[in-house]
């Protein structure tokens, strides 16, 4: 795998693409580009590392949401562009999926719970992102959506697949991914995609039902239980061949870049 400096935001810097908000032993990650739906983007995935990587120990809970009308529509189309006419074998794109899973990794085993608070749209990148939490609430209207097969894409970014494999099961699996269908909220909770559905105006008010008892619970056991459960899961993976993500992603968009361009 291909070694990637860390990332880290010079001292007091501001994240360009995230606010950013602490009380306490809470703190909230917004994804903030509303006007670009949140889409992920080298940039965005830079800031969420460094943000991430500099938590503060005392941190007990972290809550990604996003600004806007939705939570996140996806990896931004126009950068995989721009990134294939800058380099057509692919290292950029390589990068970016390396530090996509370095991402939903700084999630999944964050020693803070972290938590999903989704509304609107969730779609690729955004999904992934939201899965990687340890805990999801989502709106009444909220949406999820796999398109990457339509959009000539493998299901690789993140880790995503196995994950969800994993929390939904490999036939309801297949149905997403293979139609690229709308998952409603309603659908999303008896999938365990989300564990609760609230009216949008409720959900602050239940990520704060979350958070107040976690923030009381004994830190050192808060932290080797969230070990314990990450580690069953993973072991019921059997293969996670997610690792391969960011090789498989860069194979396919730069077989289909050559394709168009010598076609």
């Amino acid at each position: 795998m291909t070694a990637l400096p860390v990332t880290t935001l010079p001292t007091g810097a501001v994240p360009r693409t995230l606010r950013t908000h602490r009380e306490g032993p809470v703190l909230t990650i917004e994804l903030h580009t509303p006007e670009a739906g949140n889409t992920v983007t080298d940039a965005l995935l830079d800031d969420l590392l460094a943000v991430l990587q500099d938590q503060d120990p005392a941190v007990r809970v972290v809550v990604l949401a996003g600004s806007g009308d939705d939570f996140c529509l996806g990896g931004d189309r126009g950068e995989f562009t721009r990134q294939l006419a800058h380099d057509p074998l692919g290292s950029d794109i390589r990068r970016t999926g390396i530090k996509a899973r370095r991402v939903c990794d700084a999630l999944t085993t964050n020693p803070a719970v972290t938590i999903a608070r989704v509304h609107g749209k969730a779609v690729g990148a955004g999904f992934a992102l939201a899965l990687a939490c340890d805990l999801r609430v989502g709106s009444e209207e909220a949406t999820f959506r796999l398109p990457e097969l339509a959009l000539g894409l493998p299901t690789a970014w993140g880790g995503l697949l196995p994950r969800l494999i994993s929390e939904v099961g490999a036939a309801h699996v297949r149905d997403i991914v293979l139609t690229g269908r709308a998952v409603t909220a309603a659908e999303a909770r008896s999938l365990s995609i989300l564990q609760r559905v609230v009216p949008a105006h409720e959900l602050d008010a239940a990520v704060d039902e979350w958070a107040r008892p976690i923030v009381r619970r004994p830190q050192a056991a808060l932290r080797v239980t969230k070990t314990l459960l990450n580690s069953l899961s993973a072991a019921s993976r059997l293969a996670d061949v997610s690792a391969l993500d960011a090789e498989l992603m860069t194979a396919v968009v730069t077989e289909a870049h050559h394709a168009r361009s010598t076609g």
